[in-house]
């Protein structure tokens, strides 16, 4: 484990910014054999991340765990003192693109439907004019067709992989499938942050995002979200608890 990786209850966070956690790219893009996994940790994955072993092992190991949440923040200065700013993986894939577009990195994108990953492709490319997109797929590839979507990605010589097709998902296709990557050196999981970059998915204004109220707005526009944020006062008092132990 990285020597700044935090423990927040049952998971993990990296103590990085969004400049500290560039660098971190930088060195695995100059230096790194493998494919480097970054997550991003928040509140949620407090929850689902130790009831599955699979997606434990994956999260456990991961190069980089950004603190997507705002309650990672608040849990890391509560619990050791460290005081740090929200790194949201729906931004760090711009500031990836945008070290990509200046190191002529080649990227490839992985996920969400045609329509959108196409869409989400062409804007990144207007948005970051000179990103190579070495290569994409939809995220519909049936398990039959799986070696085929591998050998693509290899053949595209794309050394940055995005991977949109959810958590847990996104977790586990790259616990089954990034040993495989031969010249992948960062795979980083985007939810559906694609379809935000479509814009078949609004973000919250930045005046919410500014005061930390994202998902409230995200709540208030898709109320059957409750169903995963009726665990943030369950976290709230966990870490409370812990807290207190300290």
């Amino acid at each position: 484990m990285m020597p700044d990786r935090l423990k927040i209850l049952n998971i993990w966070v990296d103590a990085v910014t969004r400049e500290t956690a560039i660098e971190k790219v930088r060195s695995f893009l100059l230096r790194g054999d493998r494919p480097h996994t970054i997550l991003a940790s928040n509140p949620e994955k407090n929850f689902s991340v130790p009831a599955d072993p699979v997606l434990y092992r994956v999260f456990e190991r991961a190069d980089l765990l950004l603190p997507d949440g705002i309650g990672m923040v608040f849990a890391a200065r509560c619990l050791h003192g460290v005081r740090l700013k929200r790194v949201p993986g729906s931004e760090f894939i711009f500031d990836i693109c945008r070290l990509a577009r200046a190191e002529d990195r080649g990227v490839f994108v992985y996920g969400a439907t045609e329509a959108v990953n196409a869409a989400a492709c062409r804007k990144l490319t207007q948005r970051f004019a000179g990103l190579r997109i070495a290569g994409r797929s939809n995220g519909y590839v049936p398990s039959s067709e799986m070696d085929g979507l591998i050998d693509a990605i290899n053949r595209s010589q794309a050394e940055i992989l995005f991977v949109a097709l959810g958590s847990p998902r996104q977790e586990k296709w790259l616990a089954e499938h990034a040993g495989r990557l031969t010249r992948v050196k960062v795979c980083q999981g985007v939810g559906g942050t694609l379809d935000t970059i479509a814009g078949t998915v609004k973000r919250a204004p930045r005046i919410w995002c500014d005061y930390n109220l994202e998902w409230l707005y995200r709540l208030l526009k898709e109320p059957k979200r409750i169903q995963r944020q009726k665990l943030l006062p369950v976290f709230a008092f966990k870490l409370l608890a812990a807290w207190a132990s300290n």
